[in-house]
């Protein structure tokens, strides 16, 4: 479960530093004075890491990437520790069905206020407009589809609810 979600945290990173190396940097083509006879240390370009204005020497670059590989039946092994988990600690609440017609976000907080946790993640089989619009702007609820399912979402939340089509479908594919 610890190497998966290490895994999925790493793929989510943004990976946005980057800096100029003296290639990258502008200018600095000419070789600003003589080779010799100057008194001078030699200097090839003025866009060298020592000068002021030049690039960066070992900077970061933002082609890095950070995935890490995870075989699929460690995922799978994951996420059933991740379930497993949630079930030993009565986190895990199957209902027949999630279904807020109005699709108001008063109705779904009410719904997610029911369960008593800090957060809930609810799993639904076909999310239809209505209930996806309720639970749209809910900051301690979480709405998807069990294809979106995965061991860092189980183990992020405090609690999860999830239909019953859905759960007798995750315990067949296991068993």
């Amino acid at each position: 479960l610890y190497l998966y979600c290490k895994s999925y945290a790493a793929g989510l990173r943004a990976n946005t530093a980057h800096t100029k190396t003296r290639s990258d940097v502008r200018g600095g083509g000419k070789k600003p004075w003589a080779q010799k006879g100057g008194g001078r240390a030699r200097a090839g370009s003025l866009r060298s890491p020592i000068f002021v204005g030049g690039g960066v020497a070992f900077g970061p670059k933002n082609n890095r990437n950070y995935n890490q590989k995870v075989n699929k039946k460690q995922k799978r092994l994951a996420l059933m520790h991740a379930l497993a988990d949630l079930v030993a600690n009565d986190k895990l609440l199957v209902v027949d069905s999630i279904l807020i017609e109005s699709g108001k976000t008063k109705d779904a907080q009410v719904f997610v206020d029911g369960f008593n946790q800090r957060d809930v993640l609810v799993i639904k089989e076909l999310i239809d407009d209505k209930t996806f619009l309720a639970f749209r702007n809910l900051q301690n609820a979480y709405l998807i589809e069990p294809n979106e399912l995965n061991a860092y979402l189980a183990a992020a939340y405090h609690s999860v609810v999830i239909e019953k089509a859905v759960w007798d479908t995750i315990v067949s594919k296991e068993s």
